[in-house]
């Protein structure tokens, strides 16, 4: 086996779900191969670089054997490795960690002034996260 489509690369070592997944993810331009946008019919090759950005973290495998048949996920370390650099990996627990608001078991809904003050503060976090 010499090469591979893209998406049927991607859907075997189980990085989407199914091929179309797959497919819609490397025409929204959320796939770049060696760097380069491609498309789904794509020809896949050993060494290859691949970068999938799922949200807002980009996740970065290189391609270190052709499979055409999805793979257990048991087996999918002989075909790809993941070198997501770990600042990337940290992007996923952001969001838990920005705000926690403890409010009493069993008192309801937030009333319209209790909401209004959860949105002001939720306005102060996200903009100063972006200040940076």
């Amino acid at each position: 086996m010499d090469d591979i489509r893209l998406d049927k690369y991607l859907w075997a070592v189980r990085i989407f779900k199914t091929r179309s997944d797959a497919a819609d993810a490397i025409r929204t331009n959320k796939v770049t191969v060696n760097d380069a946008y491609a498309k789904p019919s794509r020809e896949v090759k050993i060494g290859d670089r691949i970068a999938v950005r799922k949200q807002q973290v980009t996740y970065t495998y290189k391609v270190l054997d052709l499979v055409s048949s999805r793979q257990p996920a048991k087996n999918v370390a002989a075909y790809c490795l993941d070198t997501t650099p770990q600042e990337e990996l940290d992007k996923l627990h952001i969001p838990r960690e920005t705000i926690f608001v403890f409010r009493d078991r069993g008192t309801g809904r937030p009333t319209k002034k209790e909401r209004r003050e959860l949105d002001s503060l939720m306005e102060e976090v996200f903009y100063d996260e972006e200040e940076y």
